[in-house]
């Protein structure tokens, strides 16, 4: 962890040995006695946390606030449900290059079961974001809206309310038939959204949707890559032509 986030209004003043986050500060950083290191909260201001005392049951903290909230990359990352596994590889790595929404659809070719797992039914999702967060020592934590198919999802294009009213690129990663090169693309928006399939692939009915709406159909070369290991070099390119990385 870069930096060590809590949920709330405020960093708690004590926090119980048994929390994961105390693990972390004595276990990993070996931190003690007025030692400090860097915290914040979700999708709120970062500061410096110190420790005033720790005791068998607590680790007594006081904190400073020292920046606010920075502002994700206006990309929204569309993505079809893969395995539990690899959804939660996604949702870490896709928070900690800093894109602003990731939405997760179902799709003609997904396995219908990867969109009722618990890791979306308990919210437990969560948790991957805020490690993707704290790995890129951010407070900033993606939202995360679901679909039950690409057409309800191009009909609510753009989703959300943070680039309503705003251009946004639209791009779809394809390998069957692509007019070009992520490598080669310049964004025409200062806002994108890319669309990744899971794991084999668009469907030709869901290809024909893309064009409708008017996506840009680019791939990351002649492999053919796993879902995830997609999303994150689609992502890396993406943000490197943008001159964002």
């Amino acid at each position: 962890m870069n930096i060590i986030l809590f949920e709330g209004e405020t960093i708690p003043a004590e926090l119980s040995r048994q929390d994961e986050r105390a693990r972390h500060i004595l276990k990993i950083l070996k931190l003690t006695e007025g030692d400090i290191f860097r915290c914040g909260l979700v999708n709120g201001p970062s500061g410096i946390c110190r420790i005033e005392s720790i005791t068998p049951e607590a680790v007594s903290l006081s904190w400073e606030k020292t920046a606010d909230k920075k502002a994700l990359y206006p990309v929204t990352l569309l993505v079809g449900y893969t395995r539990p596994i690899s959804s939660k590889r996604i949702l870490r790595e896709a928070a900690s290059l800093g894109v602003e929404r990731i939405i997760f659809t179902g799709t003609d070719t997904g396995e219908r079961s990867y969109r009722v797992s618990n890791l979306w039914k308990t919210g437990e999702y969560r948790k991957y974001l805020t490690d993707g967060a704290q790995q890129s020592g951010s407070t900033a934590v993606p939202g995360v809206l679901f679909f039950p198919d690409v057409a309800s999802v191009l009909e609510a294009v753009p989703p959300g309310t943070e680039t309503a009213g705003t251009e946004m690129d639209l791009v779809v990663l394809d390998n069957v038939h692509p007019c070009g090169r992520m490598s080669e693309y310049t964004p025409p928006c200062s806002s994108v959204l890319l669309a990744i399939g899971s794991e084999r692939g668009w469907s030709d009915r869901e290809r024909e949707l893309f064009n409708k709406r008017g996506f840009t159909p680019l791939s990351l070369g002649e492999r053919i890559l796993r879902t995830e290991t997609a999303c994150s070099a689609g992502l890396a390119v993406l943000l490197g032509r943008m001159g964002r990385i």
